[in-house]
């Protein structure tokens, strides 16, 4: 099947009412396992690269401060991955950008291969963000390409998004923006949390989903919530980092059943970050110990030192420093790196299965209509 864009996969979620996990990655590795267990649960595919993922993914370590060159470097990087283990896939993938920053972001990333984009304007003023959210969505739909955009704001931090606090998404606020912007599917603030640290047995107000749908139907207007900070942070999995060394904090996610609640109420992608960066952190732990030998590898020793040095840190790119080649271009140069590898996969299809069972898209990808973004421009035209 081809790569395609985000928007058919949300017809389909609103036609046939569940939701779709859309799971960041940073790592060829990641790409890799993510597809195989979609496939293997016949599930559609939404794989993300932060708009700092493509930094990161164009050798910027210090990714915080990527450039736009360095983005486009790792858009293409991105693009190829997921072309090279999913161009003959028999479920569909979309190739989605998390949180663009601005407009040459977006670029970037369509000219990487990216088939879906999001450009995140919730920081400015509500006209500020329709008018650049229209922009985007003008360049986009021209070239086949979805487009998420976002009102309201969360917070938590990931990446370059950070917020000391929330401002639920208007209802109304929401439909005028859909119907100025012509946007596919829209990012809401209805009580979700950038990162690790929501706090416990938080409460999403449900009745925000409910009363954008319902407008969004009354007035005949196409659209898709997204729910971002939606992470469920599981303890087990704190608790085995912690046990292997690590020393993560206050870590609390959002519950599962508060998560499929929303789904029934309306909302039809959810993004994931945060489970992904423990499980894989968790690996690289277990990985040291039980091959004690490999801390001192010449190729994967200093990955272990990183873990020793920056206990309470989680994010995997933090780690992987040391074997660049491999992140960015899968290149595998002995045993160490390949194995070491297996684990990341291994950590990757853990979260990811779970949460598609969950998130109720196993078996749906025959759902999806099998559009490529030449048939999106001529619909988009309509």
């Amino acid at each position: 099947m081809p790569i395609i864009p985000l928007r058919p996969l949300l017809e389909a979620t609103d036609k046939y009412q569940f939701a779709q996990g859309a799971f960041n990655v940073n790592a060829v590795s990641q790409i890799k396992a993510a597809i195989e267990v979609h496939e293997m649960l016949r599930s559609p595919v939404i794989l993300q690269g932060a708009d700092l993922a493509n930094g990161f993914m164009g050798g910027r370590t210090d990714f915080l401060n990527s450039t736009i060159e360095d983005k486009r470097i790792g858009a293409k990087n991105i693009g190829a991955a997921v072309h090279k283990y999913g161009a003959y896939s028999p479920v569909p993938i979309v190739l989605h950008l998390d949180h663009g920053k601005d407009f040459d972001s977006v670029k970037a990333a369509i000219d990487g291969g990216y088939t879906s984009v999001m450009i995140d304007g919730s920081s400015l003023p509500f006209d500020e963000n329709v008018e650049l959210t229209r922009e985007v969505v003008k360049y986009a739909h021209e070239r086949g390409v979805t487009v998420e955009g976002e009102l309201g704001v969360l917070a938590g931090v990931e990446d370059h998004v950070f917020s000391d606090a929330s401002t639920y998404t208007n209802p109304m606020k929401a439909i005028e923006f859909f119907r100025k912007t012509e946007a596919d599917c829209l990012a809401i603030s209805y009580g979700t949390m950038h990162g690790a640290v929501k706090g416990k047995n938080v409460k999403l107000r449900k009745e925000i989903v409910i009363a954008i749908k319902e407008c969004l139907r009354h007035e005949k207007i196409f659209g898709v919530l997204v729910s971002h900070g939606s992470s469920t942070v599981p303890k087990y999995i704190v608790d085995q980092i912690n046990a292997l060394g690590g020393e993560i904090t206050n870590a609390d996610g959002i519950s599962v059943n508060e998560i499929k609640q929303a789904i029934a109420c309306g909302i039809g992608k959810i993004n994931v970050d945060t489970d992904l960066r423990l499980a894989v952190t968790r690996n690289l732990r277990e990985y040291f110990y039980h091959h004690p030998d490999k801390k001192n590898s010449p190729s994967v020793g200093k990955i272990y030192e990183l873990l020793e040095e920056k206990k309470s840190a989680f994010d995997p790119r933090v780690f992987l420093t040391p074997i660049m080649d491999t992140v960015m271009k899968g290149i595998e140069t002995d045993d160490d790196i390949r194995t070491l590898g297996e684990s990341i996969e291994q950590g990757v299809k853990e979260v990811v299965g779970t949460l598609i069972v969950e998130f109720g898209s196993v078996g749906k990808a025959s759902l999806v209509e099998q559009l490529t973004t030449d048939d999106m421009i001529r619909k988009y035209r309509k």
